[in-house]
């Protein structure tokens, strides 16, 4: 399966007819679109409308999401995730989701620092309060990739997970660009393939701790470093057929057939985009 990744869009209430020429190409180079976060400028339903729009007439292929800060900034993020999925969008949040055989775990992550210079829970209620924002993030991801079950898996994130791939930002905002309190459910529960966006001048790729590539795919790093060419990436993994994850949501199911939350649903394979 071929993997387009992009994040940050911010489309603003300008944007329309902005965004097509640069995603129609994606329908010639891959069979699923994931997008990283920041796709709206300020979390507005309008912005989401136009960005639905944009998606609708340029992009063909299946479409997984995961939100960003920018999609929190006007508390408008559950109409922002409503009209994207209207619009046939998979927006994860802390949910597992299985695609032609390949398993996506995705979360927006959160901010707090990397390795020994990630801030701790100790002192004043506020930064208490802060830090636990990261560790409910990490545990969103953590559940997503413990109900996966397939052999390909990758994660889909907003903020780093590690501090390569926001190196070359300044140094007074890493802290704020990621946290490795994210990195260790992926080491827990080990991936193929890690995306994120958020980082706008970082580094293009890294790797965990655990060895897991991690790709950078803000779409301002992406048209910097590749002008002249469609602003996403596109890495191959071998396509696998459908795994446990079908059988584990059933196994999540009520007595009387409700499902558990918050597993996502698993939807029928369709046929392969060319």
């Amino acid at each position: 399966m071929r993997l387009a990744a992009v994040g940050d869009l911010h489309v603003k209430k300008t944007s329309q007819g902005q965004l097509q020429p640069l995603l129609a190409p994606v329908n010639d180079h891959a069979d699923v679109l994931l997008l990283c976060g920041d796709l709206t400028d300020y979390g507005l339903r309008e912005e989401a409308v136009i960005l639905a729009k944009e998606l609708t007439a340029a992009v063909r292929i299946p479409i997984v999401a995961v939100l960003g800060n920018h999609d929190y900034e006007s508390g408008q993020e559950q109409d922002v995730c409503r009209i994207l999925t209207e619009a046939g969008v998979k927006v994860l949040d802390g949910e597992a989701y299985e695609l032609q055989g390949v398993g996506i775990a995705g979360a927006k992550g959160f901010a707090g620092g990397f390795g020994r210079a990630t801030l701790g829970a100790w002192g004043e209620p506020a930064t208490k309060r802060f830090v636990q924002e990261a560790i409910d993030e990490a545990l969103k991801l953590e559940g997503a990739l413990a109900r996966l079950r397939t052999r390909q898996r990758i994660a889909l994130l907003h903020y780093s997970p590690i501090r390569a791939t926001v190196e070359g930002e300044p140094l007074e905002i890493i802290p704020y660009l990621g946290t490795s309190r994210i990195e260790e459910p992926l080491n827990r529960h080990p991936v193929d393939l890690v995306f994120h966006g958020h980082a706008h001048h970082g580094a293009l790729e890294g790797r965990t701790s655990a060895g897991t590539p991690v790709y950078n795919v803000a779409m301002p790093l992406l048209l910097q470093r590749f002008p002249g060419r469609p602003p996403f990436r596109v890495v191959e993994i071998p396509s696998a057929p459908p795994s446990e994850t079908a059988a584990a949501l059933m196994s999540a199911m009520h007595p009387s057939g409700a499902r558990k939350p918050p597993i996502g649903e698993h939807p029928e394979a369709g046929p392969e985009t060319q």
